[in-house]
């Protein structure tokens, strides 16, 4: 059987065969992530999912919360999405309302937006279901202490992959890759690959705030190729990718193409749409311009008024931004003037999301640094 030929992707990420769709339009940013629930009952001893989310019934997409199905389209229209991701937590653990924003989707973008899913749970019922509400591939999170043959208690996992072709719908695997488990993940492999799976996707292992502890004390260490991943994850896809010769196309995708490509892209496209005129946007996607805080009990249209005057700045050059209490304009033009203002003046450049995670500020006027007393005065 000839081999699929090895395709090198930036930052460490292989593949032979085709990418799934699913991965293409991630790789380009243009897969929105809908994060359905934060429950999950498998509680992996390696999942990332942040405190914030980690066993939390919220939804969020991308980075914002959802309280309405406008939420959800708002944040796709603003990457210009081509397609989402629904992961978790698990998806099928909230069957009802996973079910709603597929139909939901492709109601209104239309059946080519491309739609996966990703989830623990080995049930046929339920992905028949979302493969009836247009769901277009699924990929199954096999539990690390079942890889192998897929045989006895694994036989569930491999029912759902070998039926799911009569359901008119892609599947596929993706797993992290614990360093220890090669032999068994080979084996693994080996069985997926004997069924004719669609794609098999291996993640770079990482460590996350949540659950540092639990590797730790299972003697995981920090790799010296990235901050947050497993020293030998790395390695082990890589040999595996290289050396196994299938016909299912598998994909290595290291954690710093997940965020130096796959997050940068989205970023990039939500700041092209999303952002005022007047920010500075940067290669890494992230926008940087100045802000003035209206601290204590000013007004914030007032304040507004006296840095438009100060600062010379026309109408669309400028944004007051009430929910968090500031004046947003240009950098330059903010450092002209910060130091005739007694207002908190700064630089900041922030990611543009939902969210606005700020990522770096830089004080322009005295009254941004703290204890400073602001009484009176612009």
């Amino acid at each position: 059987m000839a081999a699929h030929p090895l395709t090198l992707l930036p930052m460490a990420s292989s593949h032979r065969g085709a990418l799934s769709p699913a991965c293409t339009q991630c790789a380009e940013g243009r897969k929105m992530v809908l994060f359905v629930t934060g429950l999950c009952r498998f509680r992996c001893f390696y999942c990332p999912v942040s405190e914030k989310r980690n066993q939390k019934d919220d939804t969020y997409a991308n980075e914002r919360l959802v309280r309405c199905d406008d939420d959800v389209l708002d944040e796709a229209r603003a990457i210009g999405a081509a397609g989402t991701g629904i992961t978790g937590g698990d998806p099928l653990g909230v069957i009802d309302r996973t079910e709603h924003y597929v139909r939901l989707l492709k109601s209104t973008f239309g059946p080519e937006h491309h739609i996966h899913l990703y989830t623990h749970e080995p049930n046929a019922e339920k992905l028949e279901r979302l493969a009836r509400a247009g769901l277009d591939e699924f990929r199954l999170h096999i539990p690390h202490y079942l890889w192998g043959p897929l045989a006895a208690d694994g036989g569930a996992y491999r029912k759902v992959l070998e039926d799911a072709p009569k359901w008119g719908i892609q599947r596929g695997v993706e797993i992290p890759v614990l360093p220890e488990k090669e032999p068994e993940l080979r084996r693994l492999l080996e069985a997926v690959d004997a069924m004719g799976v669609d794609f098999v996707n291996l993640n770079e292992l990482e460590f996350s705030e949540t659950n540092d502890a639990k590797m730790r004390v299972r003697g995981y260490d920090t790799s010296p190729n990235a901050a947050w991943s497993v020293d030998g994850s790395r390695e082990v896809a890589q040999r595996v990718v290289r050396e196994m010769r299938l016909r299912t196309p598998v994909h290595y995708c290291s954690s710093r193409f997940k965020d130096g490509v796959q997050l940068r892209q989205r970023l990039i496209r939500r700041a092209e749409r999303t952002s005022p005129g007047f920010v500075e946007r940067t290669p890494d996607g992230t926008v940087v311009f100045g802000v003035v805080e209206a601290r204590g009990n000013r007004s914030v249209r007032r304040l507004g008024a006296t840095v438009v005057a100060l600062a010379g700045v026309r109408p669309g050059d400028y944004r007051l931004d009430f929910a968090r209490r500031r004046v947003e304009l240009a950098a330059e033009p903010l450092r002209r003037v910060a130091e005739r203002l007694r207002a908190p003046a700064f630089v900041v450049e922030e990611y543009p999301t939902a969210d606005a995670l700020e990522v770096e500020r830089e004080p322009l006027n005295t009254a941004a640094f703290p204890g400073h007393a602001r009484v009176g005065g612009t």
